[in-house]
C-alpha cells in the first residue's frame, strides 16, 4: 500500500469559519475544520474569571483567535498531511503562509519520521488564504505591565516562578488544559506553593473533537504535534485579556538539540529557539508590539535548572512532568521522562526519597535498559521526549557513579560504568547560552537563585 494514500485521497484540509462569542461564562471560540467527508467543530474557552481587561476590542480578539485557530489546526491537518491547506475566514499574505508552514513542517517532522512519511520541505504543502487588503492596526490602549507565567507543574516552570518572585504582585499564572485532565493538579499545586492565590490564576480550556480521535483508530496518520507551539498562541490571548506585556516560558537550552543525528528532527521544535525567534517576529509584525514573549530560561541548561530547582525541596512532591502520568497527576515510573528526570535529580536528592517519589529505584529496573540506552548513547536514537541534551545525561550519570565511592551501583549504572565511555563536549556545570530574549531585570533575578 501506498504510505502516502491517505495524503493522496483527502488531499486538501480547509479552516472553514470560527466564531467568537463573549458570554457571562467567558469568552469561547469554535472552529469548524473540514477534511473531505469529516467536519471537526473544536472550541477554546477563557472563563470569566480568567478575564481581567475591561476595555476588550472585538476585533482584535477575532484576530487573536483567528492565528490560534490555525495553529490548532494542526492536531486534525496531520489526519492526512493534506498538501493543500486552504483558509476560508481569514487573510494572510506570503510571509504569514511561510511562517505557519515552517512551524507546521517542523512540528510534526517526529510524526512524519515515525510514520515513514519524510518528504521534502518544498513537497509538503501550500497555504491558500485571501492576501489582505492593508494591514491591520488596533488600538490596544497602554495599559500593558507584568507577567504571564504558563505553569505546567514540572521543575522548568517551578524555577521561572521562583526567579520572577520578585514581581508577584503584577503576575498571573497560566494553567493550560485544566478541563481536559482534571485529576493533574500539579500545576495548581505548584502555583500555590509559590504563593499565588485562586484570583491570580488563569485558565484556557481547548476541547477535542472526538472524530479525529475514531480516525486515528481508524489508520489515518497519528503522532506527536507541537503543543507548545499553540500554547504560544494562547498565551498572548491570556497577555491580552490580563494586560499584561511579558510572556513568561520555561524552555532551556536544551530544547535545541534535535533527536536524530544528521537531522533537524526535534521532538521539543516548539520549544526550541529558531521557533522562539519566529514567534516572536510574528507577534510583533503581525498582532502586537506590546507582547514580550520569551524563555527566562534559555540561556541555562537542563542540569542548571536542576541546581536552582533543589534549592526548593517543598516542591518534591508535587512536580510532574510525566505525560503518560498526566491523566493521574503521577510518575509512570516506567517512561522515558520519568528515567530521564530521576538521572537528573539522582545525585542530589536522598534516594529514598526520590524512589518514593517515582515508585521504585529505576536505576534497578533493567525494563527500561533501552530507554537508558538511547539517553546516554550518542549513536542510538534520542527517544522523544522532553529530555535534556546527552552531555547533560551523562554528566549526571557520571557523577552519581562517582558519588557511590566503593558501595555496589545499580544495574543500570553498572551497565554504564562497564560498557559505556561517552564523551562529554561541553562544561555542563558552567554552561551560559548567550542566544536568548531574555531582558536584562529577569537575568539578574534568575542568576540569583
Amino acid at each position: 500500500m501506498d504510505k502516502f494514500a491517505i495524503r493522496n485521497q483527502y488531499n486538501e484540509f480547509i479552516f472553514e469559519s470560527f466564531n467568537v462569542e463573549r458570554l457571562a461564562t467567558g469568552i469561547r471560540a469554535t472552529f469548524v475544520y473540514k477534511l473531505g467527508e469529516y467536519t471537526f467543530t473544536p472550541s477554546a474557552e477563557v472563563p470569566l474569571a480568567s478575564i481581567r481587561n475591561e476595555w476588550l476590542d472585538d476585533d482584535f480578539l477575532n484576530e487573536l483567535f483567528f492565528n490560534f485557530g490555525i495553529i490548532n489546526a494542526i492536531s486534525y491537518y496531520k489526519l492526512s498531511l493534506a498538501p493543500k491547506f486552504t483558509i476560508k475566514c481569514g487573510a494572510l499574505d506570503e510571509n504569514q503562509k511561510e511562517f505557519f508552514k515552517k512551524q507546521f513542517y517542523n512540528g510534526l517532522g517526529e510524526l512524519m519520521y515515525v510514520n515513514n512519511l519524510l518528504m521534502p520541505y518544498e513537497e509538503f504543502m501550500t497555504i491558500e488564504a485571501p492576501a489582505p487588503t492593508e494591514k491591520k492596526t488596533f488600538n490596544l490602549g497602554d495599559e500593558f505591565h507584568g507577567n504571564v507565567i504558563t505553569v505546567g507543574g514540572g521543575k522548568d516552570s517551578i524555577v521561572s516562578l521562583e526567579a520572577c518572585q520578585k514581581w508577584h504582585s503584577d503576575t498571573i499564572c497560566m494553567n493550560f488544559n485544566r478541563d481536559l485532565y482534571p485529576e493533574n493538579h500539579a500545576a495548581l499545586d505548584c502555583i500555590r506553593l509559590a504563593g499565588y492565590t485562586t484570583g491570580e490564576i488563569c485558565d484556557f480550556n481547548l476541547t477535542i473533537d472526538r472524530t479525529m480521535i475514531e480516525l486515528n483508530k481508524q489508520g489515518f496518520y497519528n503522532g506527536h504535534i507541537p503543543f507548545s507551539a499553540g500554547l504560544a498562541f494562547s498565551t498572548v490571548i491570556i497577555a491580552y485579556l490580563n494586560n499584561k506585556s511579558n510572556i513568561v516560558l520555561s524552555n532551556e537550552a536544551s530544547a535545541n538539540e534535535g533527536n536524530i543525528a544528521g537531522t533537524t528532527i526535534n521532538h521539543q521544535y516548539s520549544k526550541s529557539i529558531d521557533f522562539e525567534n519566529d514567534f516572536r517576529a510574528y507577534v510583533a509584525n503581525y498582532i502586537s508590539d506590546k507582547f514580550n514573549y520569551f524563555s527566562l530560561l534559555r540561556c541555562i541548561n537542563e542540569y542548571e535548572i536542576v541546581q536552582k530547582f533543589i534549592k526548593f525541596p517543598r516542591y518534591l512532591e508535587v512536580f510532574r512532568s510525566c505525560n503518560v502520568g498526566t491523566k493521574t497527576n503521577s510518575w509512570c515510573g516506567h517512561c522515558a521522562k520519568c528515567l530521564y528526570v530521576y538521572i537528573m535529580l539522582y545525585p542530589f536528592v536522598n534516594h529514598e526519597r526520590l524512589d518514593q517519589i517515582f515508585g521504585h529505584n529505576l536505576y534497578n529496573d533493567t525494563t527500561l535498559g533501552e530507554i537508558f540506552n538511547g539517553l546516554v548513547n550518542p549513536d542510538a536514537t534520542k527517544p522523544f521526549e522532553c529530555v535534556g541534551t546527552r552531555d547533560e545525561i551523562n554528566y549526571s550519570v557520571k557523577l552519581a557513579i562517582d558519588n557511590a565511592g566503593k558501595e555496589p551501583l545499580p544495574a543500570l549504572l553498572e551497565w554504564y560504568r562497564q560498557n559505556c565511555n561517552a564523551t562529554i563536549e561541553s562544561d555542563v556545570a558552567n554552561y551560559f547560552n548567550p542566544v536568548h530574549n531574555i531582558p536584562a531585570e529577569y537575568l539578574e533575578e534568575l542568576q540569583k537563585l
